[in-house]
């Protein structure tokens, strides 16, 4: 693959197995927990965000592979759609499940009576479904491509003929308007929306203030980031007829999301946090802060009760 630096790649997605394997199998934990105990709507999004991102970094060792051998593919040829169908889809569910947390935080911020009348687990379940259905279907585009991809093709879902690009490149451009544009446009109405709401309420201590900014803030740094540099390859290539060979460049951004996405569980769910801050104190051996930690957990808890949420 001609401009594609294969030692660069591989490192990056050594880095990228590394950091978010770990934080991810952590979050699948907490959230599991917190879900079979008292499951709240952000909590059941959340977790199938961790699933998503778990499924991505289950994947990504084929694609170290496909880097240490100087990007050619010597897998079987179903082995290539099935991993490129699992890459994309899961960073479009991704995208599409942080605008979904966008939406819940709004409904609860802006409309707290109707949210505590639609806070059942049963309506982020359906949601949840919603969205793997429609990224996967989008998605499955990936087997219609392969399936016209040379017999003799040594590379995985790249160096495209014209009848494959006749294919391909408007169906990118739709992906950037349903799956990046309008979630992030989503994004950027509740988080700002959010932040306007609560300024007007002298009630909501400095400290909540600054928490619900910089999870705004940060949830829209990884659309910025990590998802729309991707997908603005999908824009370009539609009005140049071609695919650009930087954007694989641009999909090791998508994929480092796996590793912001946890910094996102922090700040968002308040089990995750505990969770986390006590695994850390197994590993340094710190028993009394595992007792102040759970102390601050039951404490947590009596308050999500009186409140109705997390």
């Amino acid at each position: 693959m001609f401009g594609v630096r294969s030692e660069v790649i591989l490192s990056i997605y050594i880095i990228i197995f590394l950091m978010g394997l770990p934080a991810n199998i952590l979050a699948l934990y907490a959230f599991s927990v917190k879900i079979h105990n008292k499951p709240t709507p952000t909590d059941i999004l959340l977790l199938n965000l961790t699933v998503s991102d778990l499924l991505f970094l289950f994947f990504l060792p084929l694609k170290m592979h496909e880097a240490a051998s100087n990007m050619l593919w010597d897998l079987p040829k179903f082995l290539c759609s099935i991993t490129s169908f699992t890459f994309f889809s899961t960073i479009y569910t991704s995208s599409l499940l942080l605008m979904a947390v966008s939406v819940v935080r709004y409904l609860a911020v802006a409309f707290p009576v109707t949210y505590r009348l639609l806070h059942k687990p049963f309506y982020s379940v359906v949601a949840s479904a919603i969205i793997w259905l429609l990224s996967m279907a989008h998605c499955s585009i990936v087997f219609i491509i392969q399936h016209h991809s040379p017999s003799n093709s040594s590379v995985c879902y790249e160096n495209f003929t014209e009848k494959q690009l006749a294919i391909i490149l408007p169906v990118r451009l739709e992906f950037f308007i349903v799956l990046c544009l309008v979630p992030l446009m989503v994004c950027i109405f509740c988080y700002l929306r959010c932040i306007c709401i609560l300024y007007m309420r002298p009630r909501i201590s400095p400290g909540q203030k600054q928490k619900a900014i910089g999870m705004a803030l940060g949830t829209l740094a990884v659309f910025l980031m990590c998802v729309l540099p991707y997908n603005f390859s999908h824009l370009l290539g539609f009005y140049t007829n071609s695919s650009p060979s930087w954007r694989y460049y641009t999909l090791l951004l998508s994929a480092f999301n796996t590793c912001l996405d946890p910094i996102i569980f922090y700040f968002s769910s308040s089990t995750f946090r505990i969770t986390t801050k006590i695994y850390i104190c197994k590993m340094l051996g710190l028993r009394q802060g595992q007792a102040a930690i759970q102390s601050e957990s039951t404490r947590a808890d009596s308050g999500q009760k009186e409140k109705g949420q997390d």
